[in-house]
C-alpha cells in the first residue's frame, strides 16, 4: 500500500466544496437512472464521532462530516452497515462477524432521523440508502424505518423496473413524494419487508484495493457482470480497503476519473449512477465533486462536465 506524506498543515488538502446535484428542482425530467449521485462509503463511520457504548472505539473512520453535512454538501446516497446490537439496530463495523462495543458507531435511528429531516426540509430531493445488511431480528429494519418517520417517503419495490428498463422520472418520484430509495444486500428482505434486493437492480464493481487497479473494473462477487444490462443502475466503488484520510487526497483525484472511464467500458458503455468514496471532500483538485459533474455531463448531454450542458439540450455542450 502506498502512503503519500504531507508536511503541510493538516487541512491543507481539504477542499471545502459542495454540489447541488444538478439542482434537481430545475432538471428532473429524466428517469432516476439517468443521473449520477455522489455516494459516501460507510457514511456513518465519522471521524470524531463519540462512543455511544462507553467503550473506546477501535474501528477506523471513513468520513469526516455528519450525515446532515454530507447531505447538505450534495451527497445523495449513503452506504450503511446495519446490525442487531443491544436489542436495537445499529450502524457498525464488525469483529468476527458481529457488532461489538468497540466497533459500534451509533443507533441507526439517529442517522435515519437526519435523513428524514433533510427530506422534510428539501421536498425536491431524493436520498438513496445502500445497506450492507446483517440484521436478523424479524422486521428489524421495518421497525426502525417506521420509527424514523421515513416511510412516508418510501419508494416501493413494486415501482422499480424489471429487466433493465428505465426507472420512473425523477419529477414523478418527487410529485408522488416517493423520494427515499433503499436497497439491501439481503435477498429475503425484498419479500419479507419490501426492501429492494440490491442485486436485482444494480451492478457494482469490486470494492477496496481490488477495485483500484488501473485499467481494471471487475464486478464484486455478489453482483452480476457489469455489462449485464438487465440491471439498470451502476455503482462504482473507489476507496482503499483500509481508509487512510491523508491518502484520499490522491485517491479522489485523476485516478478516480480514470476509473470511471474504465468502468464505463466494463459496464457496456454505461456511466455510473453512484460513485462511492471515502473522505469525499478531500482531493488534490475538485475530486469526487468533479467526478459526479463529469458523470452527469455524460449522462445528460454527452459533455465532459454537466456545467457545460447547454440549457434545454440533451446533445449540445457550451464552449
Amino acid at each position: 500500500m502506498k502512503f503519500k506524506l504531507y508536511f503541510q498543515p493538516y487541512y491543507s488538502h481539504f477542499k471545502i466544496k459542495h454540489t447541488n446535484q444538478l439542482n434537481l428542482q430545475q432538471n428532473n425530467s429524466l428517469p432516476f437512472n439517468k443521473y449520477a449521485y455522489l455516494t459516501t462509503h460507510n457514511s456513518f463511520a465519522i471521524n470524531g464521532e463519540p462512543s455511544h457504548t462507553g467503550i473506546p472505539r477501535l474501528a477506523l473512520p471513513n468520513q469526516e462530516d455528519s450525515i446532515t453535512q454530507q447531505l447538505n454538501d450534495g451527497v445523495r446516497a449513503l452506504m450503511l452497515d446495519t446490525y442487531d446490537f443491544e436489542d436495537d439496530i445499529w450502524l457498525c463495523h464488525s469483529f468476527e462477524g458481529e457488532c461489538n462495543d468497540f466497533t459500534a458507531f451509533s443507533p441507526a435511528i439517529d442517522t435515519l432521523k437526519e435523513v428524514e429531516a433533510f427530506l422534510a426540509a428539501n421536498p425536491s430531493e431524493l436520498v438513496t440508502l445502500i445497506l450492507e445488511d446483517y440484521v436478523e431480528s424479524p422486521k428489524g429494519l421495518t421497525k426502525v424505518f417506521n420509527a424514523s418517520g421515513l416511510m412516508k417517503y418510501w419508494f416501493p419495490v413494486s415501482n422499480m423496473p424489471q429487466n433493465g428498463q428505465d426507472w420512473p422520472l425523477v419529477k414523478d418520484m418527487v410529485a408522488n413524494n416517493q423520494r427515499f430509495i433503499v436497497f439491501t444486500s439481503e435477498r429475503k428482505k425484498q419479500e419479507s419487508e419490501g426492501i429492494a434486493y440490491q442485486w436485482n437492480y444494480m451492478v457494482e464493481n469490486m470494492y477496496g484495493d481490488d477495485g483500484m487497479n488501473s485499467g481494471s473494473c471487475p464486478n464484486r462477487v455478489e453482483s452480476a457482470a457489469l455489462n449485464d444490462k438487465t440491471k439498470s443502475l451502476v455503482l462504482v466503488n473507489y476507496f482503499k480497503s483500509v481508509p487512510i484520510m491523508q491518502s484520499s487526497c490522491e485517491d479522489n483525484s485523476p485516478e478516480l476519473l480514470n476509473m470511471l472511464q474504465t468502468c464505463y467500458e466494463a459496464a457496456g458503455n454505461r456511466w455510473a449512477n453512484f460513485v462511492a468514496v471515502d473522505f469525499y471532500k478531500r482531493s488534490d483538485g475538485r475530486g469526487a465533486f468533479q467526478a459526479v459533474d463529469k458523470l452527469n455531463g455524460k449522462l445528460l448531454c454527452g459533455c465532459d462536465d454537466v456545467n457545460a450542458c447547454a440549457p434545454g439540450s440533451l446533445t449540445t455542450c457550451n464552449p
